[in-house]
């Protein structure tokens, strides 16, 4: 075999070696880059709300903002991101089955934990009514914070 041929075999070896451990991912970009690649650009189309936000957690709290930007309701990214992850850890789908408002029958739902009657007294016209949908909690949530506190920035424990 020819010099020139020996490192790629090598690393042909450690790619398959690698695979043969359980980490299969890491072989991909080394085998078929174009078709990763392919793959990439068709899951990231998939991950864009109607809005074209990305349908994760930055991209909700940045399309909370820009309609709680329209409808004069203050806050900043950080003071909301800073809220969702004290009050779910990011999951849209919390419920906390555990407090007194749960007790009672009205369980926090959501990203920023809105009880129902809450979600809907501070809902904002043009978002969802579904109070596990990130955005329409997120601001609900922040419009209620701005009626209570001034701010969602000004809400540094439970609401």
């Amino acid at each position: 075999m020819p010099a020139a041929a020996q490192p790629r075999r090598n690393r042909l070896f450690r790619t398959l070696a690698v695979a043969g451990t359980g980490a299969a991912v890491l072989a991909l970009p080394l085998i078929g880059a174009t078709s990763a690649s392919a793959a990439t650009t068709a899951t990231t189309a998939a991950t864009v709300t109607t809005a074209g936000y990305t349908n994760n957690l930055d991209g909700w709290i940045r399309e909370s903002l820009a309609i709680m930007a329209q409808k004069g309701i203050p806050g900043t990214y950080n003071g909301i991101y800073r809220n969702v992850m004290r009050e779910s850890s990011g999951n849209p789908n919390a419920v906390n089955l555990w407090d007194s408002n749960a007790a009672a029958g009205t369980p926090s739902k959501g990203l920023l934990q809105v009880i129902d009657p809450t979600f809907l007294a501070y809902h904002v016209a043009g978002t969802s009514f579904n109070p596990y949908d990130p955005v329409a909690n997120i601001t609900a949530a922040c419009n209620y914070a701005a009626a209570r506190y001034g701010s969602i920035d000004n809400v540094f424990g439970a609401y």
